[in-house]
């Protein structure tokens, strides 16, 4: 993908702060799951800037410094004599030039500076402190493991807590951007054709690139492609949890199949692991941001009612078909994943199609909330409920790949019960289709 799509926002915000910088230095975390695109956004960012970019390579701290020296000469000029050995020199020297030259300085995979000197973040703390007032630097750092860079930053005993001036956080590609990348990909794309792109990218910027650089813009392409014998697909879920997880990865894992299967309370992980999930199901939330607890819509604080859903779309397929089915990846039986994918794609994918649209209604309307509902006993269910409580309005729509088995007259049943919990809102019904997309 040569084109660089959307970020429109992000661009816009990123341009306020190095505005802001011209004032007061700035320093802003960049923060968002590994392929996202926080590189791709920083460089684009900085071809009409003044500014430099460090990539954070595991290397000793002498050969690092010589390598970011030079780079700093080359783009902002700044120039020092004789080799600077440490960290801590040459981000002295980085913030005594930013008092009267203004630059942006962006340092990439910056939680990988622990590894090289686990006291860096203190000495960057001493000489932020010491300098910032007078300085004039646009400081942006971003990292690719959520859980070091989250540590890094807000935990209240990290030598850089309330250091931040400022935090954004990339999330994926809205419906309408995919849209426009798979048009000019593939101006003849179906409904269906979308819907596959999405649930295997979720609007994730690698993986949409990944597909549409290998011309994979159709469903079938896209899943011969996912499913392929040399495919990014079959290890990327492994290669970026594990080095998050570290030892326990392997019951992380097992928790993270039975959620793709459907198995999305405690009780039902529980029965199946034999043990209490509870702190590992917190840590999936809290610590790595893979998975989130998710209520019916105006359920109570207290309420017990919880379902555990996967964040990521592409971790969804890896979990319900990758990881569950190593054993015909190591036989090289890619043509019986295939078969798999495909036997379940139906179903897998009508899930993904409520998120598609859930994604779609959010970009598209003014909303305080938007989820699902359900009764306690999950007899009466809702797919997507979207609310303006300013205006006391709630949308209730029903989900369904085919328009013909769409049911109003069922939804306004259900509706009717939700309603009880939102008794002075006006209710406006919806069928979704995959016409509607």
């Amino acid at each position: 993908m040569e084109r660089f799509y959307d970020r429109v926002k992000e661009i816009k915000e990123l341009d306020a702060i190095e505005r802001q910088s011209k004032s007061s230095a700035c320093f802003t975390v960049l923060v968002g799951r590994r392929r996202i695109g926080k590189t791709e956004l920083l460089k684009n960012f900085l071809k009409t800037k003044k500014g430099a970019y460090l990539f954070t390579s595991r290397m000793s701290e002498s050969m690092l410094c010589l390598q970011w020296q030079k780079e700093l000469d080359l783009s902002v000029g700044l120039k020092l004599f004789g080799h600077v050995n440490s960290f801590a020199e040459l981000f002295e020297q980085i913030m005594l030039y930013s008092k009267s030259e203004r630059f942006t300085l962006v340092i990439d995979e910056f939680q990988d500076l622990n590894f090289i000197n686990p006291g860096i973040f203190s000495q960057m703390q001493n000489i932020w402190d010491a300098h910032k007032s007078s300085s004039k630097i646009n400081l942006i750092v971003c990292g690719s493991v959520y859980s070091l860079m989250a540590k890094i930053f807000e935990g209240q005993k990290e030598a850089l807590f309330g250091r931040l001036t400022h935090k954004i956080i990339l999330k994926p590609f809205e419906p309408s951007a995919l849209k426009e990348i798979l048009f000019d990909a593939n101006p003849n794309y179906t409904p269906e054709d979308l819907l596959c792109l999405y649930m295997l990218s979720g609007g994730v910027a690698k993986y949409v690139s990944l597909l549409i650089d290998a011309k994979a813009t159709s469903k079938k392409k896209m899943i011969d492609y996912a499913t392929g014998s040399s495919s990014p697909f079959l290890v990327d879920g492994k290669e970026i949890l594990v080095n998050e997880m570290g030892r326990d990865y392997g019951i992380y894992f097992s928790i993270l199949h039975l959620i793709s299967r459907g198995m999305t309370t405690q009780s039902e992980i529980d029965s199946i692991i034999l043990k209490n999930t509870g702190a590992y199901l917190k840590r999936l939330d809290t610590v790595f941001g893979i998975i989130k607890p998710i209520k019916p819509l105006f359920s109570k604080t207290e309420s017990r009612n919880t379902r555990w859903q996967i964040v990521d779309n592409y971790l969804r397929f890896y979990f319900r078909f990758v990881f569950a089915n190593q054993n015909l990846i190591e036989l090289g039986q890619h043509d019986s994943l295939k078969e798999i994918v495909l036997r379940d794609y139906e179903t897998f994918s009508g899930a993904a199609l409520e998120r598609y649209f859930a994604a779609k209604i959010n970009e598209e309307s003014q909303l305080t909330n938007i989820g699902g509902w359900w009764d306690k006993k999950s007899n009466n269910e809702i797919d997507i409920i979207a609310v303006n409580s300013i205006k006391k309005k709630c949308f209730v729509y029903e989900v369904k790949r085919q328009a013909k088995k769409l049911d109003l007259n069922e939804l306004a049943r259900k509706a009717e019960i939700f309603k009880a919990n939102v008794p002075d809102y006006g209710i406006k019904l919806q069928g979704l289709s995959m016409t509607d997309m």
